[in-house]
């Protein structure tokens, strides 16, 4: 039996992937691919379903994002999702407006429970509303099949032509039983055997590696991070010691962290690849100097990445394949395809127009970080990396408000260590998704001993999230925070102030800058 598939196609929503998540979690293959996609290449991949993500677009205005109606013809079943089901009732003959009250956040919606979309759903369940458009009369041979308060068709349906729309996002957190409805579309609706595991995605990964690489040169950007790792042993094992590992300490890690990664990845550690690294850090900060706009930052960062790994290709001779960690959360922030641009990763956004390797290889481009670490576990990587939070690509060139110089970078080293170090020992980390120490640009007075002090304040981060798109605040015990502040105003030079950043995501990013 071939492997059964769930494509999404992409109008241009800030959360679109995370409909792909949410099918993974049901154990069926799923892609995203945007809606430019021809009929011909859908009906070439057979995908046992399709699904219409949201988007910003009104579908009666000019320009607006549409597909040929001849989709509908397929027999395949169809889910139109906000937009997508806008979309879908535009076409079909139904009427869309602009609605007369509109709808944001968590709103209680009455299903048709006898709908197959919404079996096992509670009568009134609680869904993620964002539109300022409704359907005002679904097409011929549709029912309705949800409505709220405001909005007379929540959602809609013709079963004898499988196509179904909701107005509100079952994808995201906030709808209650959208996990449900989604599992009732794949399983039920379009009749998937749900058997696809992470397994499956590596074995087929590195089979497809193998192919596409044949017997060219790689080249790993190895950051010692979660995703880079990964993406290091799932290219070790397709393709050996074809592959060199290089590690770029540009003198914006951790503490003692360039040190713990050649212990793990280098000639010592216990994977059979071919390891390079590269101390840069002064070349970075020379780089930097001077530069205080963190989307700079970023961009210089990258581009001085891959000019490095350029230089160690043509050391170790012609290199066809750069690979990457690149994951999704960093290509959908980096405004790639439709959705707006939120920041520049140094993997994405942040690569300079022309790199000289044939391609850009990035195999985790489409997972979540929670996907990406359940690959790790498949593949036999320790759970002490696997489990490891996440580090950005620039480093603590994100975490430094201003201008990053040595002295700064020294600052947040000990501060982040002394942190992490009391967050672990309290056993608060489980909890935690990220957590870290960013340097403000703020001086204070302040007073220590006799004497005046005028130093920086440092801001503590901690979040929890599942996904990476959004995130809370954590709230770290307070006797806890006593400890870290305590040890971070007496023990590293430079700083007389402490604070804690409570935002989420939105309206904030997880990174400081």
């Amino acid at each position: 039996m071939g492997r059964e598939m769930i494509l999404v196609l992409d109008f241009g929503g800030q959360y679109n992937q995370l409909i792909a998540r949410r099918v993974r979690e049901c154990n069926v293959y799923c892609e995203v691919h945007p809606y430019t996609m021809s009929l011909e290449e859908i009906r070439a991949m057979e995908p046992k379903g399709i699904i219409f993500t949201g988007g910003p677009n009104s579908v009666y205005e000019e320009g607006a994002p549409s597909y040929e109606r001849g989709i509908y013809d397929l027999g395949i079943p169809i889910l139109g999702i906000c937009y997508g089901s806008q979309l879908m009732a535009a076409s079909l003959g139904g009427l869309v407006t602009a609605a007369p009250v509109s709808e944001y956040g968590k709103t209680e919606v009455k299903v048709d429970t006898s709908s197959k979309l919404f079996e096992g759903v509670y009568e009134n369940t609680v869904c993620w509303m964002s539109h300022t458009d409704y359907i005002a009369r679904v097409p011929e041979g549709f029912l309705v099949t949800a409505r709220t308060k405001v909005c007379p068709a929540a959602a809609m349906a013709c079963p004898e032509r499988r196509l179904y729309a909701v107005q509100f996002h079952p994808e995201v957190m906030h709808t209650v039983q959208g996990k449900l409805m989604l599992s009732n579309f794949v399983l039920k609706i379009c009749g998937c055997r749900g058997d696809w595991k992470m397994g499956s995605f590596v074995e087929e990964s590195v089979r497809t590696l193998r192919e596409k690489i044949g017997d060219g040169k790689v080249l790993c950007a190895l950051s010692g991070g979660v995703d880079s790792s990964v993406a290091a042993v799932l290219l070790s094992k397709a393709v050996g010691r074809q592959l060199t590992c290089v590690f770029v300490d540009h003198g914006l890690l951790r503490k003692n962290e360039g040190d713990e990664v050649e212990a793990v990845f280098g000639p010592e550690g216990p994977y059979d690849l071919n390891f390079i690294r590269v101390n840069a850090a002064e070349r970075f900060y020379a780089r930097l100097a001077g530069v205080t706009e963190p989307e700079r930052k970023r961009k210089i960062i990258g581009e001085e990445f891959i000019r490095v790994f350029e230089e160690e290709a043509k050391k170790i001779g012609a290199v066809d394949f750069l690979v990457q960690g690149t994951i999704y959360p960093d290509v959908i922030e980096s405004g790639l395809g439709k959705s707006a641009v939120i920041k520049s990763h140094h993997n994405v956004g942040g690569l300079p127009d022309t790199v000289d390797f044939r391609e850009i290889v990035e195999p985790l481009r489409m997972l979540f970080k929670d996907e990406v670490r359940d690959a790790g576990r498949e593949l036999g990587i320790p759970e002490y990396l696997v489990s490891r939070q996440p580090f950005p690509g620039p480093g603590l060139g994100i975490r430094i408000i201003g201008e990053v110089t040595p002295e700064k970078v020294r600052i947040v080293q000990d501060a982040d260590y002394i942190f992490r170090e009391e967050v672990a020992k309290a056993g608060v980390d489980r909890n935690l998704a990220q957590y870290f120490a960013a340097l403000s640009n703020m001086r204070s007075v302040g007073v220590m001993g006799d004497g005046r002090t005028y130093d920086y304040a440092v801001v503590l981060r901690a979040v929890t999230t599942s996904d990476f798109m959004t995130a809370e605040s954590a709230p770290i015990p307070w006797d806890v925070m006593t400890r870290i502040t305590n040890r971070i105003v007496n023990e590293v030079k430079g700083v007389n102030r402490v604070l804690y950043d409570y935002t989420g995501k939105p309206p904030a990013t997880i990174e400081l800058e």
